[in-house]
C-alpha cells in the first residue's frame, strides 16, 4: 500500500486532510452510520474497523455488524481490495446449504508503522511495528543528558535507523514526546529535554517524506491501553518517566484541554506540609517525589545507609494519590492506570495510591475506582504510536 493511498484514506474519512493524528473531541473508533454527505468516508472506516477488530468475516457478516446494506458493503470491500487494504482469505467451511461465504481480513502485512518513545530518562527508544502492534525491529540511542538541538539530532538519527529497517511501505511515523505538544506536532515545552516550540513533526516529515504524528507521550500511552488492552470506560493513564504526565480518555475521546496541557499533573504542587498558605514551589510538585530520576535517587540514598526503601515508595504513592483524588472525583473515572518502571511503581507505591484514593474520595461513588499497572509494559508508548497512526491514516484503532 502506498503512502499516497494512506493519505487519501485519511482525507476521505475526515472530509479534509489533517496533519495530526489526535483530533480534539473525535472518538477513536467509528461506531455508527452518519449523514449522507459524510457517509462514504465514514462507512469505509466502519468496514475497516470491523475487519481490523474481528477479521475472518464475510461480506454478509460485515453488513450485519455495521448496519450497512449488503450492496454498500460489497462496493466498499471491492474498493478496499483494489487498494490493497483488504484481502480475501478463501471460502468459509460451512455445512449450511448454498454457496460458502468468502472470508475477508485487513491486509495486515501490507504496511508497517514506526513508533518512537521519547519519555524515558536515559534513552530514546524506537521500533518498527506491524498493524497489530507486534514489534518487528527495535533501536535506541542513549540520551546522556542531551538537550535542545542535540536531543533533536538524536531523534532524527533514530528515525533514520528505523526507516532503514522497514521491509514494507510505511503507513506513518508516530512519536510520543514528554511535555506539552500542540495539534500541529510542535512541542511547545518539554523542560527535561530543553525544548521550547520545537517543530518536531515538521522536521521529521521534511526529513523522511512520510506522514508523521507527534503527541504527548502519556496521551499516546493511553491509546495503547485503550486499543490493545481494550480498556473499558473513562480512564486516566499516569506515565512516569523523565517527568510525570497523564492521558485522559473520556467518552471514547482524548481530553486535550484549551492549551493542550490536560493531564500535565507533574507540576501540580502536592507538598503542602508548610500549611495551606505555602507559596508555589517546584520542589514540592509531584515530579519531585515521583519522576524516575528523583525516585531512584531517594531509593538509592535509603539503600546506602541500610534504611528500608518502603517508606520512600509509600510517600511517592501517597503524593500521587493526593494529586489524583480531585480528578477521580471530578470525572468519576472507572480506571487509573500507571505506566513506568515496574520495580518502582508496582507493589508498595501502587498500594499507597489505592489507599490514598480510597481515603480521599466519596465512598460508593469514586473510591471503587480500579487502580492498576498497565498491561502493555515498557512498550506502551511504542504500541500507542500504532493506534495513533492507524486512527489518523485509516480511521481505525
Amino acid at each position: 500500500m502506498s503512502i499516497d493511498l494512506a493519505k487519501r484514506t485519511a482525507a476521505a474519512d475526515r472530509g479534509a486532510p489533517s496533519d495530526h493524528g489526535l483530533v480534539p473531541g473525535r472518538a477513536l473508533r467509528p461506531r455508527t452510520k452518519v449523514l449522507p454527505e459524510h457517509a462514504r468516508g465514514h462507512n469505509r472506516s466502519l468496514v475497516l474497523q470491523s475487519l481490523y477488530r474481528s477479521g475472518r468475516v464475510s461480506r454478509a457478516d460485515l453488513a450485519r455488524t455495521t448496519g450497512l446494506t449488503r450492496v454498500t458493503v460489497s462496493d466498499l470491500v471491492g474498493e478496499l481490495i483494489a487498494e490493497g487494504l483488504v484481502v480475501e482469505l478463501g471460502q468459509r467451511d460451512d455445512a449450511r446449504p448454498g454457496k460458502p461465504a468468502v472470508l475477508l481480513d485487513v491486509n495486515r502485512g501490507a504496511t508497517q508503522i514506526i513508533g518512537v518513545d521519547l519519555s524515558e530518562h536515559a534513552v530514546f527508544r524506537g521500533a518498527v511495528l506491524d498493524m497489530d502492534g507486534r514489534i518487528l525491529q527495535t533501536a535506541e540511542v542513549e540520551l546522556a543528558g542531551s538537550r535542545g538541538e542535540e536531543a533533536t539530532a538524536k531523534v532524527l538519527a533514530l528515525v533514520d535507523r528505523l526507516v532503514a529497517a522497514t521491509t514494507a511501505p510505511v503507513l506513518g511515523i508516530g512519536i510520543g514526546s514528554p511535555g506539552i505538544v500542540e495539534a500541529d506536532g510542535v512541542v511547545a515545552t518539554a523542560p527535561n529535554l530543553g525544548w521550547v516550540d520545537e517543530p518536531l513533526q515538521h522536521r521529521i516529515a521534511e526529513r523522511t517524506g512520510l506522514p508523521v504524528f507527534v503527541a504527548n507521550d502519556a496521551n499516546v500511552a493511553v491509546l495503547a491501553e485503550h486499543g490493545f488492552a481494550d480498556a473499558q470506560g473513562d480512564m486516566m493513564l499516569v506515565k512516569v518517566g523523565h517527568g510525570v504526565g497523564s492521558g485522559l480518555l473520556v467518552a471514547g475521546a482524548l481530553v486535550f484541554g484549551s492549551r493542550f496541557a490536560a493531564g500535565e499533573i507533574g507540576q501540580v504542587m502536592v507538598g503542602t506540609d508548610a500549611g495551606p498558605e505555602a507559596p508555589y514551589d517546584r520542589e514540592r510538585c509531584l515530579e519531585a517525589w515521583l519522576a524516575v530520576p528523583r525516585l531512584e535517587s531517594r531509593v538509592a540514598a535509603a539503600e546506602a545507609v541500610g534504611a528500608p526503601t518502603e517508606p520512600v515508595l509509600r510517600e511517592a504513592g501517597q503524593r500521587l494519590g493526593v494529586a489524583l483524588a480531585p480528578i477521580v472525583g471530578a470525572l468519576n473515572l472507572s480506571e487509573v492506570v500507571l505506566a513506568g518502571p515496574e520495580e518502582l511503581l508496582d507493589g508498595v507505591l501502587l498500594d499507597a495510591v489505592r489507599e490514598t484514593l480510597r481515603n480521599r474520595t466519596m465512598a460508593g461513588f469514586h473510591s471503587g475506582v480500579t487502580v492498576r499497572m498497565t498491561s502493555q509494559g515498557r512498550d506502551i508508548v511504542l504500541r500507542g504510536c500504532v493506534v495513533m497512526v492507524l486512527s489518523a491514516q485509516l480511521g481505525v484503532s
